[in-house]
């Protein structure tokens, strides 16, 4: 049964910020209030000072009110990339800390997940991480418990993996509050076959077959699940056939026949990948980051980099400083 009080969401927006996740929560409660013929949900665009700023489509959004003055939010959502950040870090954490101590329920969506653990509110909380965004998270917030779940919360924390994720938090904030029956209408109105809820593993490129979106086969998939977990202290063929129960020819036949590559080279590429988030997402030094992915020098991982993205480690994060600085635009995020 409905009550008279509305839910008061507000998105905390920073540079660069994913336009699809703020859209993606906010038309299923658009369309909940309709089918409901009720404004239940209500919803405010925040930022730091009250400034304009850019999603990363280059969309610009005016706030409607400023971190510090809007205090009465029963959720407020991060949504950022994750090289995003307070021009007042002291007093922009400091704000969050508060409305948590009050009560707000925090969350983060995508990259919104960075800004919000380096408030200190998420200690204590599981997360959920994007994919794109893992290695980047692991090297800053190596303590957090980071998961590849589309969506985890808890009754004070919702973190959510990125634009379709959100659909689906949006989707269990409305069964939440009107039942499942409008959840499900509003879902149909947007022909999203499916609520996902906890528990739910995010797809990654890693299991399927390029170009296709074919399921890698058993055997394959296995594997890659073993080189994800090895990033930083690689494995060898050797050792993941006995593991898997099989002979390291087999897994060079599989992997041929699945992706076109040998395994060594898919494992080097999901290295190589992994260094490239931390290249882009954090400020580490290059020798950190060789160290990060299992190499004992920065030589190996220039030469292997170079070869993947046609540049080397520190001339890809000034390409993408220039980018940054020059051109005043953000990076796209998920």
């Amino acid at each position: 049964m409905l009550t008279e009080k509305k839910s008061e969401i507000g998105f905390l927006l920073f540079d660069g910020f994913p336009m699809a996740c703020l859209t993606s929560v906010i038309e299923p409660l658009r369309a909940a209030n309709e089918i409901v013929g009720q404004g239940v949900f209500c919803w405010s665009l925040v930022t730091e000072r009250g400034q304009k700023v850019r999603s990363s489509a280059n969309v610009r959004f005016e706030a409607e009110c400023d971190l510090t003055t809007c205090q009465s939010f029963d959720i407020l959502f991060l949504l950022s990339s994750p090289t995003s950040g307070f021009s007042d870090p002291s007093q922009g954490n400091g704000a969050l800390r508060t409305l948590a101590r009050h009560g707000t329920i925090l969350g983060g969506i995508s990259g919104g997940v960075f800004p919000l653990v380096r408030s200190g509110v998420m200690t204590g909380h599981p997360i959920s991480v994007h994919w794109c965004y893992e290695a980047a998270f692991e090297a800053e917030f190596p303590d957090m418990d980071a998961r590849r779940d589309v969506i985890v919360s808890d009754a004070t924390r919702y973190t959510a993996a990125g634009a379709a994720a959100a659909f689906d938090l949006a989707l269990h904030l409305i069964e939440d509050r009107l039942g499942s029956e409008v959840a499900h209408e509003v879902a149909c109105w947007f022909q999203h076959p499916l609520m996902r809820g906890e528990g739910v593993r995010q797809q990654v490129p890693s299991t399927s077959k390029p170009d296709t979106g074919e399921k890698l086969p058993h055997l394959v998939a296995q594997c890659v699940e073993l080189f994800a977990a090895h990033i930083s202290d690689p494995i060898s063929i050797a050792e993941v056939a006995s593991l898997t129960g099989v002979t390291p020819r087999q897994i060079e036949r599989a992997f041929k026949q699945a992706t076109g590559q040998s395994p060594s080279h898919y494992f080097r590429a999901m290295r190589m990948k992994a260094a490239r988030q931390m290249v882009v997402y954090t400020k580490d030094p290059i020798a950190d980051i060789a160290a990060a992915i299992g190499y004992s020098s920065v030589a190996p991982l220039v030469t292997h980099y170079r070869s993947a993205f046609g540049l080397s480690p520190s001339e890809d994060r000034r390409r993408i400083n220039r980018f940054r600085v020059e051109d005043n635009a953000p990076l796209p995020s998920s």
